[in-house]
């Protein structure tokens, strides 16, 4: 398994590399929210936020309903899907 970044902006750049897969996968955006919501459940019992960002993402999906935690997935998809060509 790859290390986390310890930086944001690393983070996110993982993130998109990822999503990238999932499109090269021909994966559908439910089937990647799906996957992205299993990878958030891991990371917010299993890993240390390595930064705040992390730290505030951790909390949010922990307070989070499931439904909520499908929309922060999707959200973070977003987020990196715009923002990776960068």
């Amino acid at each position: 398994m790859q290390e986390i970044s310890n930086s944001w902006e690393g983070w996110k750049s993982q993130l998109a590399d990822a999503v990238r897969i999932g499109e090269s996968m021909n994966l559908s955006p439910e089937q990647m929210a799906n996957k992205a919501e299993q990878i958030g459940d891991f990371l917010a019992r299993r890993i240390d936020p390595k930064n705040p960002e992390q730290k505030v993402l951790q909390e949010l999906w922990q307070a989070a309903s499931d439904e909520e935690q499908r929309t922060l997935a999707s959200i973070l998809i977003n987020l990196v899907s715009s923002t990776r060509t960068h």
